[in-house]
């Protein structure tokens, strides 16, 4: 266990509990320290190695809730732009698409933050255009996370509706990645060592968190997602 790994299991353990409580989050903690000790090739592979697993441990819990209409598409989506993302790794400036999207992110968590919320429908084109856009994102920086729960977040679903759909959405999009990396040869056998050796650690704060989210509110959800959205948002802007 060198320093790095050290530093990288303290975070897995705080990402384990941000995923086990809001069903989102994990990665967008894990990636900016993962790419300082490991690069970001190596954090891809290392960050949906372990999401798999934890999103097959919570799955049983809360796959009745899962809104198949939306989550399904907007996989879907997100599953067949993964190649461009890919192609975003390993040709262009990854780090200048990440700043504008932290930007937009931030603006838009503060505008929910402040109370706005959406009661229409989520059309299919929206649906699908947020799924391409978190996918080539998730293939280029592992964080695709953002746009996604900026648009479930601003509808009025509950917490319990939000929570499973942010899992049954990574149950397709992380398969598909794994599956993706695998063809091309992205996933190297240093980032699978790595994740087995944090997956225990990942595990027990999910199981933890989840019990945490069975005795949280409505309003506590909210706030935790939206301010680990404008975090990341900071983040993105100024590091």
């Amino acid at each position: 266990m060198t320093s790095a790994m050290l530093i990288a299991a303290g975070i897995a353990v705080a990402a384990g509990l941000m995923r086990g409580f809001a069903g989102v989050g994990s990665g967008m903690l894990m990636a900016p320290i993962f790419a300082v000790l490991f690069g970001p090739l190596e954090t891809v592979g290392i960050i949906i190695l372990m999401e798999i697993v934890v999103t097959g441990q919570l799955l049983p819990d809360v796959h009745k809730h899962i809104d198949w209409r939306v989550i399904a598409p907007m996989g879907l989506a997100a599953a067949l732009l993964m190649p461009v993302g890919s192609w975003v790794l390993v040709s262009l400036d990854a780090d200048l698409i990440a700043r504008g999207i932290a930007a937009i992110v931030l603006l838009f968590a503060l505008v929910l933050l402040a109370g706005w919320r959406y009661a229409g429908p989520k059309p299919l084109p929206a649906t699908l255009g947020v799924g391409a856009l978190s996918g080539v994102l998730m293939a280029a920086t592992s964080l695709g996370n953002p746009p996604v729960m900026l648009y479930l977040l601003s509808s009025r679903d509950t917490a319990q509706t939000n929570r499973a759909n942010f899992t049954g959405y990574f149950a397709i999009t992380l398969l598909a990645l794994i599956l993706w990396m695998l063809a091309t040869g992205l996933l190297v056998w240093t980032a699978v060592w790595r994740a087995a050796l944090m997956l225990p650690l990942f595990m027990a704060a999910a199981w933890l968190g989840a019990r945490l989210f069975r005795q949280s509110s409505e309003a506590l959800y909210r706030r935790v997602a939206l301010g680990l959205l404008i975090c990341v948002g900071l983040y993105g802007l100024l590091r």
